[in-house]
């Protein structure tokens, strides 16, 4: 089991904003992730929020050993070819320490028609889907291959040069975030790991249990999708993104490993825990929170 903390970018880097990602590093975090959105739901949406990609950067200058990613990028205004290249750099430039977790993305309005007139309406869901495995495929490509030259039904990439490619082989990893089952082939087939936070319906009225039964099911799903491209599920990393189960892992050391356990015990090889933000939903006491980082694995045998 790895555990991982996920920093929202709103503080200014030179205001705590480098301190933060640091103190991820010297907690002994495997990976320190952030959203990348061009807002989030409110509060957010009324505060500062930075870019994604140039936090990563500098938080790789910041930082030696603790792996960057992103959880999670998605089509809502990237474009495979400039994401290509922005990533291929943000890699060299952490020696190979950058992880791109990848999703569908929402039709939440956060930056769903951000890029579009206004008035336009979001993607539906086949929409999104049929963007997203697009997208995703060319990604892949780009990441891959020194030159790609492609036409498809949403975007378009003219012989792009992509020397010298990632510096992790083939590419850089992705960790791909799906409950669907498009969603999940394409996990299959293109992911080093699968993310997921649970069953959002059960997340203000639901049980624990009934949200470890429902992962469960998203589990057994993964499974069937692996077996459905040929690939043994055992290969794919999962995560899971905390805060959006109705368990409450940051409450104490002994929440949290009861949690850790039980999500084990489905095959969860990483846990994302959110960086305490005061007065959010992601509020909690830093002092639980720093001895989980420290002790929490620890304490499952």
């Amino acid at each position: 089991m790895r555990l991982s903390t996920v920093i929202l970018p709103i503080r200014r880097w030179n205001e705590g904003g480098k301190q933060v990602w640091q103190r991820a590093e010297e907690l002994g975090f495997h990976t320190a992730y952030t959203y990348d959105h061009l807002s989030w739901r409110v509060p957010f949406r009324e505060g500062p929020w930075f870019g994604a990609l140039p936090t990563l950067t500098a938080a790789a200058s910041a930082t030696q050993r603790v792996r960057l990613g992103t959880l999670v990028t998605s089509p809502n205004f990237r474009h495979p070819v400039t994401l290509a290249k922005e990533l291929i750099s943000l890699d060299d430039i952490s020696d190979g320490r950058v992880t791109l977790g990848i999703g569908a993305g929402s039709a939440g309005g956060f930056d769903a028609t951000a890029l579009a007139p206004e008035g336009t309406a979001p993607w539906t869901p086949r929409e999104r889907a049929d963007r997203f495995a697009e997208f995703l495929g060319l990604l892949d490509r780009l990441l891959t291959e020194d030159a790609v030259s492609y036409e498809g039904d949403f975007w378009s990439a003219g012989d792009v040069r992509n020397i010298p490619g990632c510096v992790q082989r083939p590419r850089l990893p992705f960790s791909v975030a799906a409950t669907g089952p498009r969603g999940l082939k394409l996990a299959a087939r293109y992911g080093q790991a699968w993310v997921t936070t649970g069953d959002p319906k059960l997340y203000e009225n639901g049980t624990p249990d009934e949200s470890l039964a429902a992962i469960r099911g998203q589990v057994t799903k993964l499974g069937t999708a692996c077996e459905a491209v040929g690939r043994d599920v055992g290969e794919l990393g999962k995560t899971l993104l905390t805060g959006f189960t109705p368990d409450r892992p940051l409450e104490s050391l002994d929440a949290f490993v009861d949690f850790a356990g039980r999500h084990a015990e489905l095959g969860f090889d990483e846990l994302v825990l959110h960086w305490p933000v005061e007065d959010t939903q992601f509020a909690a006491d830093e002092k639980v929170f720093e001895q989980i980082a420290s002790e929490g694995l620890a304490q499952l045998g």
